[in-house]
């Protein structure tokens, strides 16, 4: 299935979850936030499958001023 990750498509298998996608990207799981479709994804919640479609922001935290 595809996903648009951060503004750029992504194919995933038909099972991928958040977890799954920040895995692969290399994302840390710490200092993290996502949205799926428009809405913050609690961190209880990136276990869950996504759907064909379905657009995720990832934003990580950085230091700095």
């Amino acid at each position: 299935m595809k996903l648009i990750v951060n503004d750029e498509e992504m194919e995933v298998d038909d099972s991928a979850t958040v977890a799954a996608v920040l895995d692969r990207l290399g994302v840390p799981d710490k200092g993290v936030a996502v949205a799926v479709d428009w809405a913050v994804a609690p961190r209880s919640e990136w276990d869950r499958p996504l759907t064909d479609g379905a657009r995720v922001e990832v934003l990580t935290a950085v230091q700095g001023g």
